[in-house]
């Protein structure tokens, strides 16, 4: 789904064009349960309005995430493993689930969910992957996200970053595809990192 905003993200009409997806918001951290959600959900909302897709997009992805964890919970199927990023209506899931007909149901419920566009689907069969992996991987999460963070060549704010088993999936959107190349050899550079996939869209060129 397309959200229209000014290049600003404020500058969209009186605060009830916000309204109704304000409310959505505040239903879909009820909904879900999740305390990670509602916590520090005013510096999401702060930030959103700095990203490409702006704050209105920022909260549809956010009511689509939270829409897709309600499924997973409601299907009795531990979908524990499995982790949900979503960008402009793009939702990537990745991790491991313990049979191929679980892998099945977790893109079947991610496309049931209204302003799904597409799903990327990268998680893994019966991975055996231990404590020592899972702490590896949040570790090169972290240092990717320091790394780009603190490159002035790079708009980190347009990146999600997610590591499975030493392998870095990337999503969201480049200035450039220059941009794109620096974030890439950032994640190349790091220790325990074997691939990286990327899934990025370019920033179309408003320039002739």
């Amino acid at each position: 789904m397309k959200v229209q905003h000014d290049t600003d993200g404020f500058r969209v009409g009186p605060w009830r064009r916000w309204a109704p997806r304000t409310a959505a918001l505040v239903l879909v951290i009820s909904l879900s349960g999740c305390v990670g959600v509602a916590v520090g959900a005013g510096a999401t909302a702060g930030t959103a309005a700095m990203q490409e897709r702006g704050f209105g997009g920022a909260v549809d992805d956010t009511v689509i995430h939270g829409k897709i964890t309600h499924a997973y919970l409601e299907n009795d199927v531990a979908f524990k493993l499995v982790a949900v990023k979503v960008h402009e209506g793009r939702v990537l899931l990745t991790g491991t689930v313990p049979k191929p007909d679980d892998r099945v149901a977790a893109v079947r419920h991610a496309w049931s969910v209204d302003g799904v566009t597409s799903v990327i689907n990268e998680i893994s069969v019966s991975d055996d992957s231990g404590v020592l992996d899972l702490a590896r991987d949040k570790w090169v999460n972290a240092q990717l996200r320091l790394k780009i963070t603190f490159d002035g060549n790079i708009k980190a704010i347009n990146y999600a970053i997610d590591t499975v088993n030493g392998t870095v999936y990337l999503m969201g959107i480049a200035q450039s595809n220059e941009e794109l190349a620096l974030v890439r050899n950032h994640a190349r550079s790091i220790e325990y990192v074997r691939r990286v996939i990327s899934h990025v869209r370019v920033k179309e060129s408003t320039t002739s």
